[in-house]
């Protein structure tokens, strides 16, 4: 049994994930550092247009979420998760050279379509590792750990870079210099301190992950939580709809990266107290107080007249991702069959990354059409949609599946 304080229980989640976790971490400071200022770096240095920023963006986003399903199925066809894993991030480790390398924009381009390939083909074998080494009764935890440590860097990046061009007054080869470090360190980390668990005794082998039969197999529970998180999804458009909120109510450009970093901020500080309530109660009652505050938030930067009205629902946004992400993941884990966990992860994905794109564009076209106050009014409504498919299809999601 494990103990019954927060610390004890902290103290009880096993050391692969602490590793799993710092791995996510380290390769995010790296990847976040150089995210941060590709685009500028691609107009200002290498003379890139708009439409090709766009392109490349939306190229890499695109294929991480089509790789993703098919590394899940490998994954539980090899029946090893840690190979693919490890894999994924030696891709996006050996991308990082090339960034301060690159000549010319196609450099560039292949250097961050790879990286996107690495970072398709760890997301569902990660996520289903995690699922294996984590004991049911600290799943949520587990995954609310990895899911704050992995924020931690989603924002440490972009200060790390900030910092960094002041220090060498603009230098972007010298910062992309020093995000190879990290990147190579998070590789390292992967190999020699994750050690996958022997495969159980007695579980059925999956010959072919993606057949009819096979997807039947992960059970009408799974494909609601699944079903569920793609309609919440497309309520959530990019972020960057944030810093395009604050910076049209006076939010001065210098200071744009502060709003995805007080996002991440409460992202990090929410995601594992989340996680770890959800393994002490029904995980299903704090998703549901996520939906709802992604509700307020919407409104709030709908309905906002200035800036401090902004920060509150930038507040807002990262505490219903806190409230919400690691869960889900937790709750795919408890619906999926053990041998179908890397399928499930990789549709979950597929699903989220597909909504994620579609919100976008949505938000982008009611912001050009009418005005702001519609993209988040719309997300608004499309939020209260989830909460109530979520409320009425709580019996309907089984119990956390033991093993």
């Amino acid at each position: 049994m494990t103990g019954t304080s927060p610390a004890s229980r902290l103290k009880a989640i096993p050391p692969g994930i602490w590793a799993l976790g710092c791995v996510s971490l380290l390769m995010d400071v790296s990847s976040e550092m150089i995210h941060a200022l590709l685009p500028v770096y691609l107009v200002t240095v290498l003379g890139a247009s708009m439409l090709t920023v766009g392109i490349i963006e939306g190229v890499a986003e695109a294929t991480a979420s089509i790789v993703k399903i098919f590394s899940g199925a490998l994954s539980d066809w090899l029946g090893k998760r840690k190979l693919l894993a490890a894999f994924g991030y030696g891709l996006a480790a050996v991308t990082k050279p090339v960034f301060p390398l690159a000549p010319t924009i196609g450099w560039l381009f292949a250097a961050r379509f790879v990286d996107r390939i690495g970072k398709g083909l760890r997301g569902a074998p990660r996520d289903a590792l995690i699922a294996d080494i984590a004991p049911p009764d600290l799943r949520g935890a587990s995954f609310g750990l990895r899911q704050s440590l992995d924020t931690i860097g989603a924002f440490a990046g972009p200060l790390a870079a900030i910092y960094l061009m002041w220090l060498t007054v603009d230098n972007f080869t010298t910062v992309f210099w020093v995000a190879v470090v990290p990147g190579f360190l998070s590789l390292a980390l992967i190999i020699f301190a994750v050690r996958e668990p022997a495969r159980p005794q007695g579980l059925r082998e999956v010959k072919s992950p993606l057949s009819r039969a096979e997807l039947v197999r992960l059970g009408p529970a799974c494909w609601w939580v699944i079903a569920i998180a793609g309609v919440f999804t497309l309520a959530r458009c990019s972020e960057a709809f944030l810093i395009l909120r604050a910076q049209g109510l006076g939010l001065p450009l210098a200071l744009a990266p502060a709003v995805l970093v007080v996002m991440n901020v409460v992202y990090a500080a929410a995601a594992y107290p989340a996680g770890l309530v959800s393994d002490r109660v029904d995980r299903k009652a704090i998703l549901a107080a996520g939906f709802a505050v992604l509700v307020a938030a919407d409104l709030v930067l709908a309905l906002s007249t200035g800036l401090a009205g902004v920060a509150v629902g930038v507040v807002l946004w990262g505490l219903h991702m806190g409230l919400t992400q690691g869960l889900l993941a937790a709750m795919v884990a408890d619906t999926a069959p053990a041998e179908l966990r890397g399928t499930a992860f990789g549709m979950f994905n597929l699903v989220g990354g597909l909504a994620v794109l579609a919100a976008s564009l949505v938000a982008g076209a009611l912001w050009d059409s009418y005005s702001p106050e519609a993209t988040f009014l719309a997300g608004a409504g499309l939020s209260g949609l989830a909460l109530i498919g979520l409320i009425a299809m709580r019996s309907r999601i089984a119990a956390p599946a033991k093993g």
